[in-house]
């Protein structure tokens, strides 16, 4: 399907103001696609409404009302097989900002300007677009530039592959840290993503927060300003996405510093949104902050434990987050405090940013970025089908069967060699793969899940302590283990020569992979 983009004027409709506790308005059918609402416009009932808070659905007329408190996003949850309009960024015009008095001053960087009073009606115009069921969407980790440097790496790296990419593609989302706490460059950030060409939503991080806020529900400001609501909701075919911060700030017993979680006026949003939302329907958590890292130092666990218990009625869910700058899947299950039907299933995608810009500069002139983890730099396809899912990561600037890196000794002695080892990075990796190995093409065996660091990524480390000369680019952090590493022992008792090592994986999704790698066996020397 050729997908349509439309810039027209925002989607709402001003008519003179009068009161401001409440907002109504209607949802309609804009087929002249003029942003109006016009007498002979279709209206549309059942579409959910929110305030940030509340939700509500358009009654028969297309009509709804929501209570106001004057600092609210008012925002459309799109419904599946229509669109909105797009601002000159390609960012769904969904929302309308109301802060008669402005976000409060004295931040660093501006956030939302008084916005008065609303129009008598706010109004949201719908265009009806053609969503199956089956659709991909991308998914970036972390650009984080901290500079315009480090923002045209993200462009080279991985913005000017993804354009060339688009076909099949719904649409993207950016899982926060969009920027590396200079919120100045929220624009440039938008002025590069544009250049995707796709309907893109996005997620705030840690390093988009005004730090100066003392409240955390102020901490978002800028993002506001820029991006617009951080907590919202959208459809598309027969998935139901939902966007949050989970970034509380400052930390609410510290004082200082964030931690992750949730306000109840978040979860009062979740909880109120959900019960439009089928209960076998595919719900995708979009947040930063993986739900379970480090535990209660790192997240809030009794807000946390309210989130799993509002989603514990829906049987399909995928959480997406990033903020780690590895790679890693988790599944929760009752131990975990989750009661649903099935597992969830989060999915902490390796970032756009790598191991924020470093390692040496590879052809593009870009830092090669590989992770803590082994993993490289990159970005993830979410495939939905109905209400089932797979997903993927492409590694930036490589083929797209790239999945898995081998490490294993070139040469070893024909006596005495039996601590040599294959190592597979599998990147994309869980525990419920299947990793197996053969040498020329004998029978297959499976591989040892190791819990240690990828000693490929190691060895690109040890270069900058052990070179002689300086090396370009900054040297890379230190590396942690990896939760997505097999290893086997190698054979050397099987002549002297050449052999060839193959590793198949079968993944959870059923997708099987292969990967080659020789080593050479000489005749031992003592």
């Amino acid at each position: 399907m050729k997908k349509r983009f439309y810039t027209l004027a925002f989607v709402l409709t001003a008519v003179v103001a009068v009161g401001q506790n409440s907002v109504k308005g209607y949802v309609f059918v804009d087929k002249n696609q003029n942003g109006k609402k016009e007498r002979k416009e279709e209206v549309l009932s059942g579409v959910s409404v929110s305030n940030g808070v509340d939700v509500v659905q358009t009654d028969h007329k297309g009509f709804y009302e929501l209570p106001l408190t004057g600092d609210n996003q008012i925002f459309v949850i799109k419904p599946s097989q229509y669109t909105t309009a797009v601002d000159q960024y390609n960012l769904p015009k969904t929302y309308v900002t109301h802060k008669p008095k402005g976000s409060p001053k004295g931040t660093q960087y501006e956030g939302v300007a008084p916005t008065g009073k609303l129009p008598k009606e706010v109004n949201f115009a719908m265009i009806p677009q053609e969503e199956s069921a089956d659709f991909k969407a991308f998914v970036f980790g972390d650009p984080q530039p901290y500079s315009l440097q480090e923002l045209d790496y993200f462009k080279k790296a991985i913005v000017d592959e993804v354009k060339h990419k688009t076909d099949g593609i719904s649409f993207g989302i950016s899982l926060g840290d969009l920027v590396g706490d200079k919120l100045d460059l929220h624009t440039p950030y938008k002025d590069v993503m544009k250049q995707v060409g796709l309907p893109w939503y996005n997620v705030m991080g840690n390093h988009d927060m005004n730090y100066e806020a003392t409240e955390d529900i102020y901490s978002d400001e800028t993002f506001e300003k820029n991006f617009g609501p951080a907590n919202y909701a959208f459809n598309y075919g027969e998935a139901h996405f939902i966007v949050l911060d989970d970034i509380l700030y400052p930390h609410p017993i510290k004082k200082k510093g964030y931690l992750g979680g949730f306000r109840k006026d978040q979860i009062a949003f979740v909880k109120n949104n959900l019960k439009y939302v089928d209960k076998d329907k595919l719900v995708v958590i979009s947040l930063h902050i993986p739900l379970f890292i480090g535990g209660e130092k790192h997240f809030d666990q009794e807000s946390r434990q309210e989130l799993l218990d509002v989603l514990s009625g829906h049987e399909n869910i995928l959480v997406l987050s990033a903020h780690t700058h590895y790679q890693m899947h988790q599944f929760y299950t009752k131990e975990h405090g989750w009661s649903g039907v099935k597992p969830i299933h989060e999915y902490n995608v390796g970032t756009t940013s790598g191991d924020w810009y470093s390692g040496e500069f590879n052809e593009l002139g870009v830092p090669a970025s590989t992770m803590r983890d082994g993993t490289p730099r990159g970005y993830a396809t979410l495939v939905v089908k109905g209400n089932e899912y797979a997903l993927d990561y492409k590694v930036s600037g490589e083929s797209e069967d790239y999945k898995m890196e081998l490490f294993m000794p070139k040469v070893m002695a024909d006596k005495r060699a039996g601590n040599y080892r294959v190592y597979a990075n599998v990147f994309m990796g869980t525990e419920r793969d299947q990793v197996e190995y053969r040498v020329n093409e004998g029978q297959w065996k499976k591989m040892n899940k190791e819990n240690g660091v990828d000693p490929a990524f190691y060895a690109e480390v040890q270069k900058y302590d052990l070179t002689d000369e300086l090396l370009g680019g900054r040297k890379p952090s230190n590396p942690i283990n990896s939760s997505h590493l097999w290893s086997a022992k190698l054979p050397f008792n099987i002549g002297v020569g050449e052999h060839t090592v193959e590793v198949r994986v079968k993944d959870m999704f059923g997708r099987e992979y292969t990967e080659k790698k020789t080593y050479r066996i000489e005749k031992s020397k003592y």
